[in-house]
């Protein structure tokens, strides 16, 4: 899967910050728009933050699947 399509998956159900600091790491902040929880993925590459967030996210796709 693409990352733009990644993105696009995790913006539906996410509030999303990108940020990047003087050593280029790519800190990636996700709050859920439902619970207001935030998480932060940090790393030199953009693709392996937008793939942690995206894990994230289907983890707690699958968590809420599983408790209904």
């Amino acid at each position: 899967m693409k990352n733009t399509t990644k993105l696009k998956n995790i913006l539906q159900l996410y509030t999303v910050s990108l940020d990047i600091d003087e050593d280029t790491n790519f800190y990636l902040t996700i709050l859920n728009k439902r619970t207001r929880s935030p998480e932060t993925f940090i790393d030199k590459k953009y693709s392996i933050v937008i793939g942690k967030a995206f894990s994230h996210m289907m983890k707690e796709i699958k968590k809420i699947q599983n408790n209904t």
